[in-house]
């Protein structure tokens, strides 16, 4: 009995700390809008702060911290990493260039990408279902995109196409280099942007407000990841990718509160097919699974 009652304390706290962070991820969007600096000027602070929390779990993760760790990292890890900032960086500037909904939305896909891209490089089999659902969602992201064609958001767009491609490809280098720690790739590509940040722009030329947001955004984005981690550890991974998968529909509904954003009904209908494809797929995972 008492193992049993850990285990369903485990499943529940696992459970929070996943929604907790898709609730926090879809934040990304509003804080950049809200945010008057550019993209690099984004980018910058958030690997600034972001690093600074990593490094702090990694203490607590490890026990002990020093940038000597990173020389052990090797290639495969700071592939991971420059991955991961290029990546950062579009995703930062899709939101700059086009609606909340449509880049989240856009992102929602990186499942079937990634699904896709190892089938590629690794050969691995691709489930029916998995195929249908990547098809319904290129149709929902053709019906999206195409409602900004001839106006400034489809360059946006691009760039979210273009971030999901970059993540998906980070999926399966992970799931490639196994033996190479995610979390501190994770920190040196947060480091990467804030480095790279002084030769492109002057971080420190921003006003007050946006020094507040930009230490927020930093801070909130790293601790989300860490939530995720943690509760990742805590439950299956299908039902950790059904519950990550609410930043998705939060994401344009925290746009519209706060920024009032309303979107294209070309981007309502697109978004639509692809939450449906979205949670159908991960609702057969969760039954697959057996949860």
């Amino acid at each position: 009995m008492v193992i049993q009652s850990q285990k369903q304390h485990a499943r529940l706290l696992g459970t929070v700390l996943v929604v907790a962070s898709a609730v926090v991820f879809s934040l990304a969007g509003v804080f950049t809008k809200l945010i008057e600096s550019d993209a690099w000027t984004i980018a910058c602070w958030r690997g600034l702060c972001g690093a600074a929390v990593m490094v702090v779990y990694l203490m607590w993760r490890r026990g002990r911290w020093s940038v000597s760790v990173l020389s052990g990292l090797g290639w495969r890890g700071w592939l991971l990493a420059m991955v991961g900032s290029l990546s950062s960086l579009a995703f930062i500037s899709a939101f700059k260039h086009s609606y909340v909904a449509n880049v989240t939305v856009i992102y929602a896909t990186v499942p079937f990408v990634a699904a896709v891209m190892e089938w590629g490089l690794r050969g691995q089999a691709i489930r029916p279902a998995t195929l249908l659902a990547a098809a319904v969602s290129l149709i929902g992201v053709v019906v999206m995109v195409s409602g900004g064609i001839g106006s400034a958001t489809l360059f946006g767009d691009g760039l979210a196409l273009l971030m999901t491609m970059g993540m998906a490809l980070y999926m399966v280098l992970i799931r490639t280099f196994h033996n190479t720690p995610a979390v501190l790739a994770g920190a040196a590509s947060a480091i990467q942007l804030f480095i790279l940040g002084w030769f492109v722009i002057d971080p420190l030329a921003v006003n007050f407000r946006d020094a507040v947001l930009l230490v927020g955004f930093g801070i909130v984005f790293a601790v989300a990841l860490v939530l995720l981690t943690e509760g990742t550890r805590l439950i299956p991974a299908a039902e950790t990718g059904l519950l990550s998968s609410t930043e998705a529909p939060l994401a344009p509904i925290f746009a519209w509160i706060i920024l009032a954003e309303l979107p294209p009904v070309a981007s309502m209908i697109g978004g639509a097919i692809v939450l449906t494809a979205v949670f159908a797929h991960a609702g057969l995972d969760l039954r697959r699974a057996g949860v």
